[in-house]
């Protein structure tokens, strides 16, 4: 009978200690924002140059914390900041990463200060509030709770929080990776590019971002003779150049699904309307797939951009005075590739295309992220996020191509599993001017709050020691 006694009690012990500490919420909910304002209101854009204020922000928070981190930088303006907390190592590390560099702003188009970080309605208003400081603040307060609650782990938790994401990957991502990648290298990495759709005051869909296009440029330049406006010439550049470029623009590159792109479609189907599961699923089962294309290529160009290297021409420059014929212009197109795509085939079908020997295609280096395989879907680290999106949002996940970039690319050419996730927003907040880069970017307080708890969950779920 004691011995029964003895092992029921040494059971009741070991199933208290297997249950995790969770973080007070509801009184966690005022330190976050007061965290989140302070690093809204600094000024960390482009235009200013620098993400030090922010960096210094982040380390006297977690100095005081008594959460080791140190800073690395090739150069003062942009410094990355890296904090671990140690697990047993039975495990490979996570990264939990986040930029704090935003885009530049117009002042004169913010109702609200752009760097206030105005509370009202619900909202928080500035610039960087859904790019990406709700990522920073979500893992600088995911690192403070397994501190203060002494989780034990059996991973390190690593946060990166780094510079010139938005436009110079040299002084941040790529600059960590190629000198200090034994500071960041982790199993796992959570960043920004998915998210939680709302629709009418419900959720819709989660999106994990398993992969991204690679973005790629390109030069089309055209040259002729110059000469007198008033003689037209046949070999005229900017004749030809436009003749390209139609041409590209008419071109249509083949269609190539992924896992990840092919199992978006498949769970979209099931969760949407007849009319547009069929048409999902026309992409995926091949039935129907030249309207379900040519849909979305009218409706839902996002949609369209996921189905295939796309190309889209932006900048045409040519001539200088009306009297005059240039001898040179060109076009610059922004290319987006398929993770697998082959570039020297693509360039040389383009090229096929174009079918003019006086149009010079030239390739353009310009913040170029490398290419790498999708991240896979049967990982305990996806599912981790998967089941935490359902306990949490109570959300249907989808696995998600981005048609833009992240830093998540250097993660990947590296092997890193990464998965691309992000808060709540409305979707009608886009249309409205509401969104990321916005004029008047803004967040849900309630998806703040809601965020930090779901990537505490993932985090927790995938570290701690069992």
């Amino acid at each position: 009978m004691r011995l029964s006694i003895v092992l029921v009690l040494l059971m009741l012990c070991f199933s208290a200690q297997a249950q995790t500490k969770q973080p007070d919420w509801n009184k966690l909910q005022d330190e976050t924002m007061k965290h989140f304002q302070a690093i809204l209101r600094i000024n960390s854009s482009i235009a200013t140059g620098s993400e030090a204020p922010v960096v210094e922000y982040l380390k006297s928070v977690l100095d005081k914390e008594g959460i080791p981190s140190k800073v690395f930088s090739n150069d003062p303006k942009h410094p990355n900041l890296v904090a671990r907390l140690k697990g047993s190592g039975k495990k490979k590390p996570i990264l939990v990463m986040a930029h704090t560099d935003v885009v530049s702003v117009d002042t004169t188009k913010w109702v609200h200060p752009p760097f206030s970080a105005t509370r009202e309605g619900g909202y928080v208003y500035a610039r960087g509030s859904v790019d990406d400081k709700d990522n920073v603040v979500a893992a600088l307060m995911v690192m403070i709770q397994l501190k203060r609650l002494n989780i034990a782990l059996d991973r390190d938790v690593i946060f990166l929080a780094e510079s010139g994401e938005e436009g110079n990957t040299s002084v941040g991502i790529e600059y960590m990776v190629n000198n200090h990648w034994p500071e960041i290298e982790a199993e796992y990495c959570f960043a920004e590019g998915g998210g939680v759709r709302r629709k009418e005051g419900k959720v819709v869909y989660a999106g994990i971002a398993t992969t991204e296009k690679v973005p790629r440029g390109i030069k089309l330049v055209a040259r002729g003779t110059a000469g007198h406006g008033s003689v037209p010439l046949q070999d005229n550049a900017v004749v030809h150049l436009s003749q390209a470029v139609a041409k590209i623009a008419a071109w249509q590159t083949p269609m190539r699904l992924n896992e990840t792109t092919r199992s978006f479609f498949t769970r979209l189907a099931a969760i949407s309307p007849p009319a547009e599961a069929a048409r999902y699923l026309a992409l995926v089962d091949g039935k129907g797939v030249e309207a379900a294309q040519e849909y979305f290529a009218a409706k839902e160009p996002s949609v369209y951009s996921t189905l295939r290297t796309s190309i889209s021409p932006n900048i045409i420059k040519g001539g200088y005075l009306v009297n005059i014929i240039p001898s040179e212009a060109e076009a610059s197109l922004d290319i987006r590739a398929l993770p697998d795509e082959d570039m020297t085939s693509l360039l040389a079908e383009m090229k096929r295309v174009i079918n003019d020997s006086q149009i010079e295609i030239v390739s353009t280096n310009r913040n170029v992220r490398p290419a790498a395989r999708p991240s896979r879907l049967d990982t305990e680290a996806f599912l981790a996020v998967e089941s935490n999106l359902k306990k949490i949002y109570n959300a249907v996940s989808l696995p998600t191509m981005l048609t833009g970039a992240t830093d998540m690319a250097f993660l990947r050419a590296k092997g890193v599993e990464c998965y691309g996730i992000g808060p709540m927003t409305d979707a009608e907040d886009g249309p409205k001017g509401f969104g990321a880069h916005s004029d008047q970017e803004r967040i849900l307080e309630e998806s703040i709050h809601k965020f930090v708890q779901f990537n505490w969950e993932v985090v927790v779920g995938l570290a701690k020691a069992n």
